[in-house]
């Protein structure tokens, strides 16, 4: 058997040793096996790409920025080339299942690809001055260098969420990867060498957050910080980021209601449902967290949702036929079999699942099985707090107005999902439901010309689309006369 690929931090448009001789060890979730060893950096690390960065930013800030735009139309051939080779990454670090991990390429292309095309769009205004003869003008102007901080369930896409829109802005961009799942932003980086992007432009910084991730929040180069990743992890930043006065943009986690009305189409409702919560294992801050269930059709509900989730096949993410495949870490199957157990202690029941998969391969990963749980009332803290797992929990309620009241008794507000023909109470849902983003009648997964944001302990900020692309620029407003 080959030694695993040992990385180094990738600086400048190269491969530069780091400053200490530690690496971290990136294992296959499903395995065990280990995979890659990858460079941690330091502080003085961190500081030298940043100085990159800045020293790179003047020229490409000043480009013509439909310029700008064609390296990340080169980049996106280069992915779509290498579309089989960047799932395997993906797949062996993360342990999604391939066909998923398809998904999350094309996701990546989408994302890069809208930022390049909407450069032109990154408009400023001309108004008229309070003086004779002047105009005031307010034009969009890139920030500087840009630090990314993303996570570990969609290594290739978090990334290129971010990259898109800072480069397409005339940023330059530092990132670091979750020291978990590195190899698909490491790959990603080294086609940026082969779509001739100038030296500078595009920096990856591995390790850790308490090093890696402080030194570019609290680095005065940095001038925005766009993050993916826990709440606790964002409140940290937020905190080391105030000093500076920097500007801060959090995708945090997520507590997504799942809503079926007594009208709904059950079987579409029902297929919505299972994919919004075991896609990547649950590991999705738009999962569906809490399923509500008018009382009228939930034993009918129940009964179909049982069979669609016994039908779910786990185990090896490269096999086609997988529809789920293991958690990230030993640590993330402790957590979520310890919110299972805690949730039966309070009178939860389990109706499958509810363990850990043992015997045979499963023995070599982080392995859980697809859980479904009832009898759950909204004071249990299955309920208030975020599970990143495979575990469904159904909720009887009453009526619409039950639905609506449970819905928004949470400090999270990225998604939430509805399904029901009543036109009533959709235009009622549309000012009552507290969430950033609401799939009516679909199951998740949110496109690149959208805004994917939330309220409350779900971050502030947000991605994608117009909205998001406009987060990589700053204003400068010039009062001009003759």
């Amino acid at each position: 058997m080959a030694e695993p690929k040992t990385y180094d931090l990738f600086i400048g448009g190269e491969w530069t040793r780091a400053d200490n001789s530690e690496h971290d060890t990136i294992r296959n979730p499903a395995t065990g096996a280990v995979l890659a060893k990858v460079a941690i950096a330091g502080e003085s690390d961190v500081e030298r790409a940043l100085n990159t960065a800045q020293d790179a930013f003047p020229a490409w800030s000043r480009q013509v920025a439909t310029d700008r735009a064609d390296y990340l139309y080169r980049l996106i051939e280069l992915i779509r080339r290498d579309e089989e080779k960047l799932a395997h990454i993906i797949t062996s670090e993360n342990g999604k299942p391939i066909r998923e991990a398809r998904i999350e390429v094309n996701f990546a292309i989408q994302l890069i690809r809208f930022a390049a095309e909407n450069v032109r769009r990154l408009e400023g205004n001309i108004i008229p001055g309070s003086r004779p003869g002047e105009k005031i003008l307010i034009e969009k102007i890139p920030h500087g260098v840009v630090a990314g901080i993303s996570a570990w369930n969609f290594p290739l896409a978090l990334t290129a969420r971010k990259l898109g829109p800072a480069l397409a802005a005339g940023n330059t961009f530092v990132i670091k990867p979750h020291e978990l799942t590195p190899l698909s932003t490491l790959a990603l980086a080294e086609l940026t060498v082969e779509a001739g992007f100038p030296k500078g432009i595009v920096n990856v910084v591995t390790g850790g957050g308490a090093t890696v991730g402080n030194a570019l929040v609290t680095n005065p180069i940095t001038k925005l910080i766009t993050m993916t990743g826990s709440t606790p992890a964002g409140r940290k930043i937020m905190a080391a980021a105030s000093e500076g006065l920097k500007e801060v943009r959090l995708e945090l986690g997520g507590k997504a209601p799942f809503i079926v009305m007594e009208d709904a189409d059950l079987d579409a409702a029902v297929n919505a449902a299972v994919s919004a919560r075991f896609m990547n294992c649950g590991q999705v801050c738009t999962a569906n967290e809490r399923t509500y269930v008018h009382t009228a059709v939930y034993d009918t509900f129940l009964e179909r949702l049982r069979a669609k989730i016994a039908a779910l096949r786990t185990g090896n993410p490269l096999d086609e036929k997988t529809d789920m495949g293991p958690k990230i870490s030993a640590a993330e199957l402790e957590k979520v079999d310890d919110m299972v157990r805690r949730a039966v202690k309070q009178g939860a029941k389990v109706e499958l699942g509810g363990k850990r998969l043992t015997g045979g391969e499963y023995d070599k990963g982080n392995f859980y099985a697809p859980t479904l749980l009832t009898n759950v009332s909204g004071d249990m803290d299955i309920v208030q707090n975020e599970v990143f797992g495979p575990v469904l929990s159904l909720i009887r309620v009453r009526d619409f107005d039950d639905a609506i009241t449970q819905a928004n008794k949470s400090r999270y507000g990225l998604s939430a999902y509805m399904f029901t023909q009543n036109l009533k109470n959709i235009m009622r849902m549309t000012t009552e439901l507290n969430f950033g983003e609401i799939y009516v009648n679909r199951e998740g997964g949110e496109a690149a010309q959208g805004f994917h944001h939330g309220y409350g302990d779900s971050g502030i900020g947000g991605e994608d689309g117009q909205y998001g692309l406009e987060a990589y620029v700053d204003t400068k407003t010039i009062y001009l006369n003759s």
